[in-house]
């Protein structure tokens, strides 16, 4: 029977806190990323862009299904992780974009047309979506 990974946390408070924002503000990702993914990766099938490779290591990126808006505002929401295949060990070290995800943990987040938008730059967020609605519109 072949082992199967064991995940541990670079930082496992904040990686928690971004995986509840994510399970909140997009709950497509967050389905696929719990039910999908990470079974996927915990038996060794390692999904994503592999980024950087070491001796004993190799660090991996993974896109998670997002709304295209939000991408164009925000960007991509990817899963960091490097795998220890010597060890079998995956460490979770990141969820990005950080700063959307980090300030949809400590208050509740408006939307705008659909977008989450921040609390640290609404106007920001605001100009990019009717930007990019007016020019889906032309």
């Amino acid at each position: 029977m072949k082992q199967s990974y064991i995940f541990e946390y670079q930082n496992e408070n904040d990686f928690r806190k971004k995986e509840r924002s994510v399970r909140k503000y997009n709950m497509l990702a967050y389905k696929k990323l719990t039910f999908e993914y990470y079974p996927k990766i915990r038996n060794g099938e390692f999904l994503g862009t592999l980024v950087h490779k070491d001796k004993n290591t190799k660090s991996y990126e993974l896109i998670l299904p997002t709304d295209e808006m939000f991408v164009k505002v925000h960007g991509e929401i990817r899963l960091h992780y490097t795998v220890y295949e010597d060890k079998k060990i995956v460490l979770l070290t990141n969820i990005t974009p950080e700063g959307i995800l980090e300030e949809g943990h400590r208050a509740e987040l408006t939307a705008y047309k659909g977008v989450m938008i921040s609390k640290a730059n609404p106007e920001k967020d605001m100009f990019k979506i009717n930007l990019l609605n007016m020019m889906q519109n032309k």
